[in-house]
């Protein structure tokens, strides 16, 4: 060490309150002496590193003191303003030190422990698949490839089957081996047609049901047979007189034949109640009255009846001009009773075929009879149940043949039970009195033109959810002696309606209802032939 190292080195140790701190890099721990210099009070410690020496701490050997460390050190005479020696050997030190790295991070974790997510990790979750267009081509287009394949093994196959019937016919081929691939194909051709032909099946009646597994059946022959059913039969089909199906080898029970009603007839039946009721009728009460009694009242209450020891009407007749509300009346019967409803109308029955129009009414009242209780409304009736006369024309013998299925239906031998009928028709005159006698049609019930009374209340009931003017007076057209039916009074209002709304008006006025009566009237007088029908 030279002179300039050792002097400087001399000052340091006289002086007692300085202290060394080392400050290692790479984040190694420090070390302090106990003594702190008095210029430093900071505890925290220096960014960089720095020495100091004290009396009790000893330089260290591979630590080279200059003068630029002290603040207050001159320059020595020897020293020349360039430092010692070592200072090139300083340098290459400061070259040679590593870089700064940061501390690594603490493991230890500061506040709350992070949740995991509830339910599989994202990396165990299958991935969503979303279509597209190319898949769907993909997949068409294994299907076509599947398709050939199976092109290609039918082709594989018949190739295979001829080379062998090639060969037995050649001679090249074992007897035994032609044998055997002729009775495979026999058997598979065997198996083709009794796929296609289906089981045969015998015919037969059941006479008597002995339990719900065991039955005694007649066949067409003649013989009888104590058989089984099969488990897929529905029991409720099988009575006594039955028509069934017979297994052609055990003879067992297969099946229930039913007889096919015609598509007609379901159309026929109303499935969804009409909106009208009696309240929507104006007038008609002693009409509402006489068919309830004869047609509502046995069907809810027949204790009634039978309490009085009287049989109820078989059905009714409802007569009288168009348009007085026959049909309507119908309509609010079906409404309050929750009985099953046929509705058809007389020239439904005429038929093309010979024999179509009886089959057609049989049907109609046994579908009536199936779904008991019942009512079935007949509208124009007089289209087959004119009076009967000699006809040289095959149409009026068919026509004449259906009436008389009717009245077989209505009054024959086999009690019809809980079956109501209601016709109705304008010319009742033109009927065959069988038709319309006691004990088939009970109650004749007459519908006329509305009185004032009844002409003030059908006009009230129309014009209810119309807006009218304050000018509108229907007293006016109440007392004209006009033979207005229902249906004449409810066109006037309806063609009063229609005129406020041509002219954009929101409210009708009377002007609008003496128009619209005219233009009925006009409609229902306009061409009528003067003089009678005799």
């Amino acid at each position: 060490m030279d002179s300039c190292a050792q002097s400087k080195a001399q000052d340091y140790r006289n002086r007692p309150y300085v202290s060394v701190v080392v400050w290692k890099w790479k984040g190694e721990a420090s070390s302090r002496s106990s003594a702190v210099t008095p210029q430093s009070n900071n505890p925290d410690p220096p960014t960089s590193t720095s020495f100091g020496i004290s009396a009790s701490t000893p330089l260290a050997n591979n630590h080279r003191l200059t003068h630029s460390h002290r603040p207050d050190h001159h320059h020595h005479p020897r020293c020349g303003g360039g430092g010692p020696p070592g200072d090139d050997k300083n340098k290459k030190d400061k070259k040679e030190k590593p870089k700064y790295e940061p501390p690594p991070q603490p493991t230890t974790r500061i506040g709350r422990k992070k949740k995991k997510a509830a339910g599989p990790s994202a990396a165990a979750k299958l991935p969503t698949v979303y279509p597209t267009a190319r898949c769907k081509l993909r997949y068409l287009r294994m299907q076509r490839i599947h398709d050939h394949l199976l092109l290609e093994e039918e082709y594989v196959e018949n190739q295979e089957r001829l080379r062998k019937a090639k060969a037995v016919k050649e001679g090249n081929a074992p007897v035994a081996q032609a044998g055997e691939g002729a009775e495979d194909r026999n058997a598979d051709e065997r198996s083709r047609v009794d796929d296609m032909r289906g089981s045969p099946m015998g015919v037969g009646n059941l006479e008597e049901l002995i339990d719900d597994d065991h039955a005694i059946v007649s066949s067409a022959t003649g013989p009888e047979y104590y058989v089984s059913i099969m488990s897929f039969v529905d029991k409720d089909l099988l009575e006594p007189g039955a028509s069934i199906l017979l297994h052609h080898k055990s003879v067992s029970v297969v099946g229930v034949l039913t007889d096919d009603a015609d598509p007609s007839v379901s159309v026929m039946k109303l499935d969804k109640a009409p909106t009208e009721s009696y309240g929507d009728i104006g007038g008609l009460e002693t009409q509402i009255q006489e068919v309830r009694e004869a047609v509502e009242l046995p069907l809810l209450h027949p204790e009634l009846y039978e309490e009085m020891g009287i049989k109820p009407p078989k059905g009714v007749i409802l007569y009288g001009a168009p348009g007085t509300g026959k049909t309507l009346l119908a309509k609010a019967v079906a409404n309050q009773t929750s009985a099953t409803f046929l509705r058809i109308v007389g020239s439904e029955l005429i038929q093309k075929y010979l024999g179509d129009g009886p089959r057609l009414v049989r049907q109609l009242f046994q579908t009536a009879a199936e779904n008991a209780p019942s009512i079935v409304f007949i509208d124009e009736i007089d289209a087959i149940g004119t009076k009967r006369y000699e006809s040289q024309s095959g149409g009026e013998r068919e026509i004449q043949r259906t009436m008389l299925e009717l009245l077989n239906q209505l009054d024959g031998f086999d009690d019809r039970g809980d079956i109501k009928v209601i016709m109705a028709t304008n010319k009742i005159e033109t009927l065959d009195p069988a038709l319309i006698r006691p004990g088939r049609i009970d109650r004749k019930i007459l519908f006329e033109n509305p009185d004032q009374t009844t002409k003030k209340k059908i006009f009230t009931l129309h014009t209810s959810k119309m807006s009218l003017n304050e000018d509108v007076d229907l007293d006016e057209f109440i007392n004209q002696k006009d033979d207005l039916s229902g249906a004449d009074i409810k066109a006037i209002c309806s063609e009063a309606g229609l005129m406020a709304l041509r002219e954009r008006r929101m409210r009708v006025n009377m002007e609008d209802f003496r128009t619209a009566r005219e233009r009925v009237l006009k409609t229902k007088t306009e061409g009528e032939p003067e003089g009678l029908y005799l």
